[in-house]
């Protein structure tokens, strides 16, 4: 851009060369609006939801749901991953659920993978298991189960008592109170 030989500028800086290749190696698109990044030294701990495609080259704590998901050389991601395609050339730690998985030589896994296609390159460190399945992406996911389908929650049982008459809720002996009514 402003004259520049972008190939010269990568070989100066020899760590971020690799990052630069896992970055521009994968089909993301390249319009802004369906781009979102999470660039080098931010963390963010909880879930993100998105539609289109996400690159990381931060850290992430929490669950991670996108289309396309690349996570650079360099990055983390600590928690479980849903998205159609998932390419990784950093760290790993929690469950991948994708329909194609991509491993750089960078990236290291630790988590199971379930996939439809799952490509590691030499030198990628995985520890875990690989499950091949149809459709992974498309399954209901567990990270929707918890805005689409909510469960109620629990109410707390909470008994009053004065001394040994118990003062709220049903009474201690149903059979007693169904014969009475």
């Amino acid at each position: 851009m402003f004259g520049k030989d972008k190939g010269a500028a990568e070989t100066k800086a020899p760590g971020q060369l690799q990052r630069s290749a896992v970055a521009n190696s994968t089909a993301l698109p390249e319009s802004p609006e369906t781009v979102s990044s999470i660039s080098s030294g931010m963390t963010i701990t909880g879930k993100i939801v998105g539609e289109g495609a996400l690159r990381i080259f931060g850290r992430i704590e929490g669950e991670l749901k996108a289309s396309s998901i690349l996570i650079a050389d360099g990055a983390q991601v600590e928690g479980d991953i849903v998205a159609q395609e998932v390419t990784n050339g950093g760290h790993v730690k929690g469950t991948i659920h994708a329909n194609r998985v991509t491993l750089h030589s960078s990236s290291f896994v630790e988590g199971d993978i379930f996939h439809r296609s799952l490509t590691i390159e030499e030198n990628a460190r995985f520890e875990g298991a690989s499950r091949r399945e149809d459709n992974v992406a498309d399954a209901p996911p567990k990270l929707e189960a918890t805005t689409s389908n909510p469960q109620p929650a629990a109410q707390p049982q909470i008994a009053l008592t004065d001394g040994n008459r118990k003062l709220n809720g049903p009474p201690d002996n149903m059979e007693s109170y169904q014969s009475a009514t």
